[in-house]
């Protein structure tokens, strides 16, 4: 898989779930990065098991801010895009041709909503597990989307959705 491809992956990934409709609250980040601001460290462990460090990542582009942590099984990415268009094409379309996309490549996604809230879980063949396995969360607004996103080392450290979805519910109030 060429850079491009895992990076069009890792996208598609971050945005399954980006149609999906919730309330807006302020969020409060201690270190100013307001993804930071989205879970607490103490929230992440509780369904990591394990003690997660976030660290702000600053704008990975103009009105997205990333907050990252790291675990000895999984990389955690917190992310919050603000300054949407309100009448951006929500139907899901982008989504479900970014999952088309993935599938062809042999990755077996499953997308699973919860009212405002769409989670997702990618399990790459056998060929692409370096790159690892995703399990995603998103709540979308009228102006921003926040998700949070666990890329597991392998499979059975993977996060399940159950697991993760309590999250993307602490999540949607804070933003």
């Amino acid at each position: 898989m060429t850079t491009r491809s895992f990076s069009r992956w890792m996208a598609v990934a971050g945005c399954v779930g980006a149609f999906a409709a919730s309330v807006h609250a302020p969020v409060g980040a201690a270190d100013g990065n307001k993804a930071c601001g989205l879970l607490t460290p103490s929230e992440l462990q509780t369904v990591l098991g394990t003690t997660v460090s976030l660290s702000g990542g600053g704008m990975a582009a103009r009105g997205v801010a990333l907050c990252t942590g790291q675990t000895s099984t999984a990389t955690v990415m917190l992310r919050l895009s603000t300054g949407l268009d309100q009448k951006r094409d929500r139907s899901g379309g982008t989504e479900k041709k970014g999952i088309e996309v993935v599938k062809k490549k042999g990755i077996q996604v499953y997308v699973k909503a919860f009212g405002s809230i769409t989670c997702s879980t990618m399990v790459p063949p056998e060929n692409l597990a370096q790159h690892g396995f995703n399990t995603t969360c998103t709540v979308s607004k009228p102006t921003a989307v926040a998700g949070v996103e666990v890329i597991a080392k392998s499979q059975q450290d993977m996060v399940s959705i159950e697991r993760l979805h309590p999250l993307a519910e602490k999540m949607a109030g804070r933003f």
